[in-house]
């Protein structure tokens, strides 16, 4: 393998620009200048927007320090609300929330969920009203065991039931009343969770032999990231799905496929397989193939079964940003996994063509792979069965396959390997595409094992960078590095003060003025550890990126143990939704929760001593009314 062989891990890659060029100053690495050559004038990827004036500036408020404080913190003249959080009743009259954790799977799935994720608001109007009443959707990743029970855990399977009715995805009807938000009564409040019946659409349809277990289709699980449709509907990512399977037969071995989406027989230490035989993979092995797939949910229309949409391939889905290309519907996000790729979908006709003619755009198109060059060049690889590798004379038996083997094939065509590659965004009015990846290898108790080992100019990457590119004629891209994450009295490298340093960028989202929201979920093994290099970072945080000037300043920083996830606002600007997944979750420097003692890291938001922290979605406005965020 050469040095400029595109298939390696991108730090190969990033390794070899970085020995000729060293980082600009500034907060973003150009490609002219890093990359070691001169982009012609009328290339796409050198045109770089310059310094906005003072009386443009995007980021118009104070960063907030870096904290290890149990609480959300905000900029001086912002104030914040907690809404949805974990437990809260869909409706009037439902199952309460029991701070001891003593609800039952049947109350939690008429309930907001836990490990709040991805998340949009849908408003209900395009004018004034619109800014004030709309629907809410919010994922839920995961449930944490030591929190979701009480100190006398109940027996396997309701434990193992309520965990599949913590998961999912919420949507609910909000209105703003006065001076706070609220959830409504509305016929359109609902949970979808790990056991609701679900479709399959595109090349793998439910009916498949590859989904065929001996019953129907049910849940969505690792539900992580979001995009919004141009006609209205959310996509709810799936990843992490690989934990929630094991098996207890020694004979059971994985093929080569199961290996490679990390099936194994410990389960990740979940014993789903022990309470539920679809979960057991040798008893049920086509039931991991149910899972990994973006799934669309129309938020208007409760009665509609969630669908997942197979032609966006099946992996570890990070993200869904959703754009267009000349009235063609574009579907980017990444695998989040060391070594993972880089995906992109295109629509094979307009949407709305396609609509017209009562089809699915996410079911007819094209799915690439990136590959990466070290010159600062890349091209999407199509995933197009018959094409280069993927032929029946190698293995390949149709288009289904490539979508369930999407990483073998992305494998077979030479895509770069990358550093946890997660959620994508684009900037406004045709600007730049930003994907956020989050670590690579960290070393030791920090972290950062994986399949392959993929990072920027670094030997280890415990921090994380975020990539941008432009896009060119054909399937074509210029890339470079917009910013590395961490501490420059770690890495030299890193060219962020103490208002904007971060660990582990996951999550992007554009506002409509232009500014580059950026969520961090620095690990539970890292966080606020020195002997990791994160000492001066505090707790994960929600950060604002001017694009033209590479300025970053910290907005909001989160409580012990949280990761900060999804972002969304109204369409005014004037309302900010910030999603708070796992406060309180067991870190190696806080210590961990435990059904005894549930807020032994965190008792945010309730500030109960008998209860426990909850996962919440916050929201953020500021005092004077303005836009969040600006001037």
């Amino acid at each position: 393998m050469s040095e400029l062989d595109s298939s390696a891990p991108f730090r190969k890659l990033m390794a070899t620009a970085a020995s000729r060029r060293r980082v600009m100053a500034g907060g973003t690495v150009t490609l002219a200048t890093f990359l070691g050559f001169s982009a012609p004038a009328t290339a796409t990827a050198a045109a770089v927007p310059g310094p906005r004036r003072a009386e443009r500036a995007l980021l118009g408020f104070a960063a907030v320090p870096d904290s290890d404080a149990d609480a959300v913190t905000v900029p001086a003249g912002y104030a914040t609300q907690v809404l949805a959080p974990w437990g809260q009743p869909l409706r009037a009259g439902g199952p309460g929330w029991r701070p001891d954790g003593s609800g039952s799977a049947a109350d939690q799935a008429r309930q907001i969920g836990s490990h709040h994720g991805g998340l949009h608001f849908f408003p209900y109007d395009d004018g004034a009203r619109g800014n004030r009443h709309g629907t809410l959707v919010v994922n839920h990743e995961a449930a944490d065991a030591g929190l979701l029970h009480p100190s006398v855990r109940p027996p396997v399977r309701e434990a193992h039931a309520k965990s599949l009715a913590a998961q999912g995805v919420s949507v609910v009807e909000v209105r703003e009343s006065g001076d706070s938000w609220r959830i409504v009564d509305s016929p359109r409040n609902r949970r979808v969770t790990g056991t609701t019946p679900v479709v399959f659409s595109g090349p793998v349809g439910t009916s498949h032999p590859a989904l065929r277990t001996g019953s129907a289709p049910r849940g969505t699980l690792g539900n992580s990231a979001h995009g919004v449709t141009p006609w209205g509907t959310y996509l709810s990512c799936e990843e992490n799905v690989a934990g929630h399977f094991g098996t207890a037969d020694r004979n059971w071995r994985p093929t080569r496929t199961q290996e490679r989406y990390g099936l194994s027989a410990s389960g990740h230490g979940h014993p789903r397989h022990s309470a539920d035989p679809r979960f057991d993979l040798a008893a049920t092995p086509n039931e991991p193939h149910r899972f990994g797939w973006i799934v669309e949910i129309d938020p208007h229309s409760p009665a509609a079964p969630p669908v997942k949409r197979t032609a966006l391939g099946r992996f570890q889905h990070a993200g869904a940003y959703v754009g267009e290309s000349g009235g063609r519907a574009v579907v980017i996000g990444g695998d989040d996994e060391n070594g993972g790729y880089l995906y992109r979908f295109v629509s094979a006709d307009t949407w709305r063509a396609l609509r017209a003619r009562g089809l699915s755009p996410l079911d007819f198109g094209t799915l690439y792979a990136a590959r990466f060059e070290a010159d600062g060049s890349g091209r999407w690889l199509p995933l197009t069965h018959g094409t280069g590798p993927l032929t029946a004379a190698h293995g390949w038996q149709d288009q289904a396959d490539v979508v369930l083997r999407a990483r073998e094939a992305a494998d077979a065509l030479g895509a770069t390997p990358l550093d946890r590659p997660r959620q994508t965004a684009a900037a406004p009015a045709g600007g730049a595409f930003y994907c956020a990846l989050a670590d690579g290898p960290g070393g030791g108790s920090c972290g950062g094992a994986g399949r392959a080992r993929t990072a920027g100019p670094r030997a280890t990457n415990p921090y994380g960078h975020i990539v941008r590119w432009h896009e060119e004629a054909g399937d074509a891209f210029r890339w470079d590095v917009f910013a590395l994450a961490g501490d420059p009295a770690h890495d030299a490298g890193v060219d962020l003060d103490g208002t904007g340093m971060s660990g582990s960028p996951k999550g992007l989202w554009f506002d409509s003025d232009g500014r580059l929201w950026i969520s961090t979920g620095t690990s539970k093994r890292a966080q606020n550890k020195a002997e990791c290099g994160h000492e001066r970072l505090g707790n994960n945080a929600l950060l604002v990126a001017d694009p033209a000037t590479g300025e970053i300043r910290r907005f909001l920083t989160g409580p012990r143990g949280a990761e900060i996830t999804g972002v969304g606002s109204t369409p005014d600007g004037r309302t900010l939704f910030v999603a708070v997944q796992h406060p309180g979750e067991r870190t190696d420097a806080w210590g961990a929760p435990s059904p005894d003692l549930p807020n032994a890291v965190s008792d945010w938001p309730d500030r109960d001593p008998s209860g426990r922290p909850r996962s919440a979605t916050v929201v953020v406005r500021r005092a004077d009314g303005g836009r969040v965020g600006g001037a």
